[in-house]
């Protein structure tokens, strides 16, 4: 089975090479096929419908729905009158800058309505939600290419690039289809943490990064052992980012039952 991401920067490839296609209504079939693909391996499934009706607060490209939100799993369209409940959808041309958009206006009208709106230009994608007051604020952001150029470019070898992209592009829209969801289970805590440091590994062992050859150097002095070639640099890296994710997790942990042991404490004094 090819992979979803493959198969988003195949058609992405074929509708632009096509010199048919508009700059956001063309692709749409081929984003709503990615996200829906992605959402169907997640419990419950999550599907992509793009073109939602005006709800009250204008017309989001799309939106995220769970399964549960479909009469029937065949139905092409979620039941009529539902909010998305994995938050909507916003698409811009890979000519745009997605963060100017994420910052609009429009976008704010969306959070406020839906709560959470993932915005992308094909190839950059941002997550919205609502900040400790309400606000709207960035939550997290992925990448794929610096410039509009750089995306076609890559796009021309879709099977080289997602073998690039694709774990790191995954990752954060699985992070954006959950986002919503209930953490009823110690075992959904464990999946946010692990997605975040599977994303931050990506990201270190992609760059050159100087302060991490001197901090390996040492790690090797003091435990008396070696990272030697590629699968010593990748079992390094990967070892220090879910020491460091893990070990922040644990002290928050620590810290939040202080503050409730402190908070109980007060309110159970007389004064």
């Amino acid at each position: 089975m090819r992979d979803p991401v493959e198969t988003y920067f195949t058609a992405l490839r074929d509708i632009h090479a096509s010199g048919a296609g508009v700059a956001e209504v063309s692709y749409y079939g081929a984003l709503e096929q990615l996200l829906t693909d992605i959402g169907s391996r997640l419990k419950p499934k999550v599907r992509a419908f793009m073109q939602l009706a005006n709800r009250g607060a204008g017309n989001p490209d799309g939106g995220l729905f769970t399964a549960n939100q479909f009469k029937r799993q065949a139905d092409a369209a979620p039941l009529e009158g539902q909010p998305p409940a994995r938050g909507a959808i916003e698409v811009k041309g890979t000519a745009d800058d997605v963060f100017a958009i994420a910052a609009s206006e429009q976008v704010a009208r969306y959070v406020d309505h839906y709560g959470f709106v993932l915005v992308t230009n094909l190839r950059d994608f941002v997550l919205v939600g609502r900040g400790p007051g309400g606000e709207p604020r960035t939550l997290e952001s992925c990448q794929l290419a610096t410039t509009e150029a750089a995306f076609w470019g890559r796009t021309l070898k879709p099977r080289v690039f997602a073998e690039q992209a694709a774990e790191g592009l995954t990752e954060f829209l699985r992070r954006v289809m959950l986002h919503a969801a209930p953490l009823s289970d110690p075992k959904d805590v464990a999946w946010f943490l692990a997605s975040y440091a599977r994303t931050a590994r990506l990201r270190l062992e992609h760059r050159d990064l100087p302060a991490l050859d001197q901090l390996r150097e040492q790690l090797e002095e003091t435990l008396g052992l070696k990272f030697e070639g590629e699968r010593g640099d990748h079992f390094f890296r990967s070892t220090l980012v879910q020491t460091l994710f893990y070990g922040m997790f644990a002290s928050w942990v620590l810290w939040t039952r202080e503050q409730a042991s402190t908070t109980a404490g007060r309110e159970g004094r007389f004064e």
